[in-house]
């Protein structure tokens, strides 16, 4: 159990440097809002890397919204979860409040700043912990799609049976726990509040 999430992402950050990313011109780190800001910049920071965001969007499971039924990127495009209960046509009708959400905070993170082009370089996507792994899916697609040449996929707590799922999907996992029995993330440090667009564009100003 980490302490916060600045912690685990100083525990990444020594992970991602001992496999040769740190110092490197080729590099950009994004982070998964809003808490996988947190741990994205421990980790830009360490690498000497510049650091943006990559967002993406959870549709919840009627009834249990902490279930991923599906995800959806910035450009609209819906990843589903075959697992769960619900038809493609309620999918696309969950995913229409929650692809505005994801451009409401895009504008609201970066405002006039421009987005770092990803084109040719290596993109290390950091979350502060991946359950079922359809949001990751999503980010690292949608960069496969802006031209980067490399994905890696970075977080401190991953389940298992998704890093399984995610190997093809990326060219990288790093993760520093996949313990048996994974549940949720939270449970993995102790500390772990709910960050605010406020913090997070902070995070990112500050990065």
């Amino acid at each position: 159990m980490w302490r916060d999430r600045k912690e685990a992402g100083r525990a990444l950050a020594n992970e991602l440097e001992r496999r040769g990313y740190a110092g490197r011109s080729d590099v950009t780190v994004l982070g998964v809002p809003r808490g996988g800001v947190a741990v994205a910049v421990e980790v830009a920071h360490r690498l000497q890397a510049p650091l943006d965001v990559v967002i993406v969007r959870k549709v919840g499971a009627p009834g249990n919204p902490e279930f991923a039924a599906g995800a959806v990127d910035l450009d609209g495009r819906i990843y589903s979860n075959h697992e769960a209960p619900v038809s493609e046509a309620w999918l696309r009708e969950a995913a229409v409040p929650e692809h505005t959400e994801a451009l409401r905070r895009l504008d609201a993170y970066r405002g006039d700043r421009p987005a770092l082009s990803v084109v040719g370089r290596v993109a290390i996507v950091v979350d502060d912990g991946i359950a079922t792994g359809l949001t990751a899916l999503a980010a690292l697609s949608w960069l496969r799609g802006r031209g980067a040449t490399r994905t890696v996929l970075a977080a401190p707590v991953m389940a298992p049976d998704t890093v399984a799922r995610l190997k093809d999907a990326c060219d990288e996992i790093v993760a520093l726990e996949t313990p048996p029995g994974f549940y949720a993330v939270g449970a993995h440090y102790a500390d772990f509040p709910q960050l605010t667009d406020s913090e997070v564009t902070e995070l990112l100003t500050k990065g």
